[in-house]
């Protein structure tokens, strides 16, 4: 039995050779084109892959009931933009807390946060990236800018922190990085309502089809 979004599939499990057949098959779907799954559930349990394509090992032999819960992309997304706004906060907390830090001369748990500061950020800006792709947003006010502007504080921090200059770098952090991570809440706020703008108009779409 395959339920997916609470509704029972015509398809049949035994028609599949493993679980990432079936998966494959479902998102095929021309109704899946505009979902992302969250839960996959086997025989009631749940799952998720710990290695790639882990699915292929799951035969379908030993499979009784799988249950697809998906969501469409544009409210994925509106959750993605909340998310980012806690991590700005966590980026404007942590980079206050690490210029404190090599203020006071611990320079070792200094070093720790600064690496995960900089991971954090990263990750962050992947993700902008990841959602101005998917939703083709071109013309972002003031990303551009931003982008530049952390280009050239990064290329700058590393200068600094390959000079072991840990008060000019706690500097960086307090004056240049805090007012730049601010900049972005404008920027999400942006991108949020542009999905969400995008999200009312393809239901409407819907209601005259």
């Amino acid at each position: 039995m395959i339920i997916i979004d609470g509704q029972r599939s015509d398809l049949s499990v035994k028609s599949f050779d493993n679980l990432e057949d079936l998966l494959v098959k479902v998102m095929e779907d021309e109704q899946m084109n505009e979902r992302i799954v969250t839960d996959v559930l086997v025989n009631d349990e749940s799952f998720s892959e710990i290695y790639p394509h882990q699915a292929e090992d799951v035969v379908a032999q030993e499979i009784e009931k799988v249950e697809i819960r998906t969501v469409p992309k544009s409210e994925m997304a509106v959750n993605i933009t909340r998310e980012l706004y806690k991590v700005i906060n966590l980026m404007n907390k942590g980079s206050r807390q690490i210029a404190d830090l090599f203020r006071q001369a611990d320079d070792m748990e200094a070093l720790d946060m600064y690496q995960d500061l900089l991971e954090v950020t990263r990750d962050f800006l992947g993700m902008i990236g990841i959602l101005r792709s998917e939703f083709n947003l071109q013309d972002i006010p003031g990303l551009e800018s931003s982008l530049n502007k952390f280009s050239e504080l990064f290329s700058e921090m590393v200068d600094v922190q390959e000079n072991e200059d840990w008060i000019l770098l706690s500097d960086l952090l307090e004056y240049e990085f805090l007012p730049l991570v601010e900049e972005w809440k404008k920027i999400v706020a942006y991108i949020q309502d542009e999905i969400e703008r995008m999200k009312d108009e393809g239901g409407r779409m819907k209601e005259e089809g």
